[in-house]
């Protein structure tokens, strides 16, 4: 198994309290921790422009500007987004950003790639908000468009959504053939197909159950299009609770209402603590080696893991990093 990290970036109200001044320097400092040792693959961040589940005035720091800054920073380590919107930003545009990341960090950057759902975000910006059937269509035009750019070198695309001619991506990305493609989403008659027709990563549900029927969608989008199920990564995002033993987890737990609760009301703040409960990553050491185990035995190969007070403690981090990356590598 292959493990990933998020780094805090506001959205999820998990930089509150550190000075502005401060955010790069928490953000880059955690990067640079993970790209030191050998247990973290990857380092990511969400592509959102307000705080979650709330729009706040909390900051919330941009995720390809962070890919430029944390490529320039770290070493090893590769570079993602869980995952970026399309239609934030026009797709060729996109491909230039990425491709010039790209280089900054010397090939490590993934493009994880997604249909978008956070209406607020998507009013607030004058994106207006398309149905899902528009938004999925915009992602498999927009993927196209990312091919083309990276292989050839310039892009030329007639879509119902996305016109190009003649777009130049000079220099094309230091990676062969572009970007890795992570296409994230567990929609299934759209967004797993595009995956299976274009992905080399898969990020979707991360429970037992929800794996394995995801999984089984994906297989037969595959036999479908002709693309080879086993090659494609399957991959699971985390949100992790840790605790030594049951008291310790509990006091996680509070203090993380705790910071919450200056934002949310208690009945939010109640719902996001249960979605760290009802998640594999959650509870003791042992717990959760027993619970990730059987999601990686129906080949879920790439955790990403979000560790909500790393701006103010690694101490969870540690733990992690002691008692459960070993015991599932």
């Amino acid at each position: 198994m292959r493990f990933g990290m998020f780094i805090p970036q506001g959205w999820r109200f998990d930089l509150v309290g550190i000075d502005e001044s401060q955010h790069w320097a928490t953000m880059s400092s955690l990067a640079r921790r993970a790209d030191a040792g050998e247990l973290w693959e990857s380092v990511w961040v969400y592509d959102h422009f307000h705080t979650t589940p709330r729009p706040s005035e909390e900051a919330t720091h941009e995720a390809w500007s962070l890919m430029a800054g944390l490529g320039a920073v770290t070493d090893r380590v590769r570079l993602g987004q869980m995952c970026t919107c399309m239609a934030y930003r026009n797709p060729m545009y996109l491909a230039k950003v990425a491709a010039t990341a790209d280089h900054i960090s010397g090939g490590r950057v993934e493009m994880g790639i997604g249909g978008g759902w956070y209406e607020h975000e998507w009013r607030a910006y004058g994106y207006g908000f398309p149905r899902a059937g528009v938004r999925l269509k915009m992602l498999e035009e927009g993927v196209q468009i990312f091919k083309q750019a990276w292989t050839d070198g310039v892009a030329t695309f007639d879509g119902e959504h996305y016109q190009v001619d003649g777009a130049i991506c000079q220099p094309r990305p230091v990676q062969p053939g572009g970007l890795p493609l992570w296409i994230a989403g567990g929609g299934e008659k759209v967004t797993l197909r595009i995956a299976a027709r274009y992905g080399q990563y898969t990020n979707f549900d991360g429970t037992p159950e929800g794996f394995a029927h995801k999984s089984e969608v994906l297989r037969e989008h595959c036999r479908d299009v002709g693309t080879d199920f086993d090659a494609i990564v399957r991959s699971s995002n985390y949100n992790v609770m840790i605790g030594a033993d049951e008291a310790e987890l509990r006091e996680r737990e509070r203090a993380h209402a705790d910071r919450l609760g200056r934002y949310l009301d208690e009945d939010e703040v109640q719902r996001q603590i249960a979605g760290y409960r009802d998640m594999p990553a959650h509870g003791t050491p042992e717990q959760i080696v027993e619970k990730l185990s059987a999601v990686r035995d129906q080949g879920m190969s790439y955790g990403i893991f979000y560790f909500a007070d790393a701006a103010y403690s690694t101490e969870q981090i540690e733990l992690f990093e002691r008692e459960v990356i070993p015991a599932l590598r």
